[in-house]
């Protein structure tokens, strides 16, 4: 008899424990997707299409984030799609200055470099285009675009499926941004893209709690100013 109540208390244990687990599994599970819902619907208001975008007053600029380049070092075709709205809402004078933020840690990889080599093949003026060189990430073009180019208030440009978290990003750190999507296109790998972009979201809402300084800061070089100051040979 004692073998058997001591075999039926551990069974319930067992059963209990494995209760607890399936709680906080399912406790995690609710919190991932309530934050990730969270996210969106708080900054949903602020995407806007090109012709509202381009009806905003007193926009510091456009900011157009970086995602990856070709081979020969030409922009993605997600990138490409970036900067061609991003360059139609400058032509729409939404803002007058763009600002470019990419990974360009590396000698040879540069995306901000290409990113405005893009724009000024479409007409826009050296001058006009800002380089953030250390946009490693979404947070850190937007934490750099405060602190080291002073931006107050701008319009955000990259694919719908990125730009909640890039809006609300914004809205943690005190800017006053809104957002147009640039999906004139489907593209492949991306339901992979918006099941990893349900964890970013998470990771951003915590990161926005703690608020950390990016890999790099600096002087700051207002967007108001003239986009050279931005180009290798100017930088220190």
């Amino acid at each position: 008899m004692r073998r058997e109540a001591r075999e039926n208390k551990r069974k319930l244990l067992i059963r209990r424990l494995l209760f607890g687990l399936i709680l906080l599994f399912a406790a995690g599970i609710g919190a991932v997707f309530g934050v990730n819902t969270y996210v969106q619907a708080s900054v949903q208001d602020r995407i806007l299409t090109e012709e509202q975008a381009a009806e905003l007053e007193e926009i510091d600029c456009v900011l157009v984030l970086g995602c990856g380049l070709e081979a020969d070092g030409s922009p993605s075709p997600m990138l490409h799609d970036r900067l061609q709205q991003g360059v139609a809402l400058y032509q729409k004078e939404a803002a007058p200055k763009l600002l470019v933020s990419g990974d360009h840690g590396r000698e040879e990889y540069d995306e901000v470099n290409a990113m405005k080599r893009f724009a000024e093949e479409q007409g826009v003026p050296s001058e006009d285009v800002f380089m953030d060189h250390a946009g490693f990430s979404t947070y850190e073009s937007v934490y750099r675009a405060r602190d080291i180019f002073q931006v107050r208030r701008m319009v955000i440009v990259t694919q719908e499926y990125h730009l909640s978290r890039a809006l609300y990003i914004a809205k943690r750190l005190g800017i006053e941004a809104w957002g147009v999507p640039a999906d004139p296109r489907t593209y492949s790998g991306q339901t992979a893209r918006d099941l990893r972009e349900i964890l970013a979201r998470d990771k951003d809402f915590l990161t926005c709690i703690l608020k950390p300084k990016p890999t790099y800061l600096g002087k700051a070089i207002p967007v108001n100013g003239n986009g050279n100051l931005t180009n290798d040979g100017n930088l220190e």
